[in-house]
């Protein structure tokens, strides 16, 4: 790290959201001082014993101090060597908050958002020449003690200096992986996931969620099913940033970032998730003998999860039975095999996801291996060049041109035997789930 810079205190601003929380706890880690600040103190006090909660220790306590914007901000801001903006996905609501950032801020501090797509060109645009040289974006996946990916996202502006800076200190203090990525909408690792994610949503029209969960299901190269990472994620924050790739982009797969209509009605009627008790999926109430519920995407209702019946897909089972004996060739060969129309649709998804991540690099990121590192530990995904390299390059061109998509250069031109997935301290055993 540079010898000019360092990081004594660190001021995280949206203190009392889940990313602004759960970000100040992971400073609180190799900072000696953080400061949480909110609208409100108590709003930020319970920021703090949020922070407290999810890493289950008192001792960060000992790094942080508490504030309200109005009371507090300019004297933390005085001497605050980054500022982390962590408040709603809104430019509308960043912007003051930057206004506020700039009128307080020492020169030469840092300043970085977690916005998770956002332009960071646009959030810097009409800011002072300090300003911009110093600001970035920092995209922490949630929760981010958990989940260690991490984009860093310049402007055209910022100091080559300081990105060295924040790379160098995030990923030995705080055990990031570190992804830089392009100021491209949603950058790589939502670009590139929440295509997925959207396209299940997609199907859970015609074909309801439950039986899309068990397609798209864990076999698939993922530990969470797709439209329960949606309701974890919230419905909110899904539509912000498909909403935002939809608009800004046009690419190959354009009208698959289109928000469903069934899923905009429902989030103005405040269906977000699990954070307003349902979404996709609504758990039943604790001691309740009713059972865990389903919704249907057609007319908004929930139905016992019971009363649903799937099909019969007997190779996820034999494929998860492979995978637990860390059988993972023969394992998606048997995806790459399986008769059915279930078998066809998971294969559609997965050819998807694959060719897709092929052709946004350079676009994106530099190279498959940057999309590589953050759908694996920033989603927990299945790397695209994992799975290409587990299957072969000949099935996944095979799985692709089947899926009427075009094949990506790279792999259509692909050498016999060319590994693409180059991370040497992973073991790539870990992304295929036997569940």
């Amino acid at each position: 790290m540079s010898n000019q810079r360092s990081l004594e205190h660190v001021v995280v601003l949206g203190a009392n959201g889940t990313m602004g929380f759960g970000s100040a706890a992971l400073f609180t880690q190799a900072v000696p001082r953080v400061t949480f600040l909110a609208r409100t103190r108590a709003k930020a006090e319970e920021g703090l014993a949020a922070a407290i909660a999810q890493v289950r220790s008192n001792s960060l306590a000992s790094r942080s101090d508490v504030g309200s914007y109005d009371d507090d901000l300019a004297a933390a801001l005085a001497t605050a060597d980054l500022v982390f903006e962590a408040v709603a996905e809104d430019p509308a609501i960043k912007g003051p908050i930057f206004d506020l950032i700039e009128a307080h801020r020492r020169p030469g501090s840092m300043v970085a958002t977690v916005s998770s797509g956002l332009s960071i060109n646009g959030l810097a645009a009409g800011r002072s020449d300090d300003f911009r040289a110093n600001f970035c974006g920092l995209h922490f996946f949630n929760p981010p003690n958990v989940i260690t990916g991490t984009e860093l996202i310049p402007n055209a502006d910022t100091d080559p200096e300081v990105l060295d800076f924040l790379e160098t200190f995030c990923r030995t203090r705080l055990g990031r992986e570190m992804v830089r990525t392009e100021d491209t909408p949603a950058f790589a690792g939502n670009r590139v996931g929440f295509k997925v994610l959207n396209e299940c949503a997609q199907m859970a029209e015609d074909l309801g969620p439950m039986l899309v969960d068990r397609i798209v299901g864990p076999y698939t190269g993922r530990a969470l099913t797709p439209l329960a990472t949606i309701d974890l994620v919230g419905w909110d924050v899904h539509r912000a940033i498909v909403d935002n790739v939809y608009e800004n982009t046009k690419d190959e797969v354009h009208e698959t970032n289109k928000l469903p209509d069934y899923m905009a009605k429902l989030i103005d009627q405040g269906v977000l998730g699990r954070k307003t008790g349902g979404g996709f999926f609504k758990r039943a109430p604790k001691g309740s003998d009713e059972g865990d519920m389903v919704l249907v995407p057609a007319t908004g209702d929930y139905v016992p999860q019971s009363s649903i019946t799937l099909p019969d897909m007997p190779y996820v089972d034999e494929i998860a039975d492979l995978y637990s004996q860390g059988r993972y060739v023969e394992g998606l060969n048997v995806l790459c095999d399986a008769k059915g129309a279930e078998a066809a649709l998971a294969r559609k998804v997965m050819a998807g996801y694959i060719a897709y991540s092929f052709e946004r690099v350079g676009e994106v990121c530099e190279s498959i291996t940057d999309i590589d590192r953050i759908m694996g530990m920033g989603f927990n995904w299945a790397p695209p060049s994992v799975l290409v390299d587990t299957m072969g390059t000949a099935n996944a061109v095979k799985m692709i041109a089947e899926a009427g998509l075009s094949v990506p250069a790279a792999l259509a031109d692909a050498a016999p035997g060319t590994q693409f997935f180059n991370h040497p301290t992973t073991n790539a055993g870990r992304f295929f789930v036997a569940a």
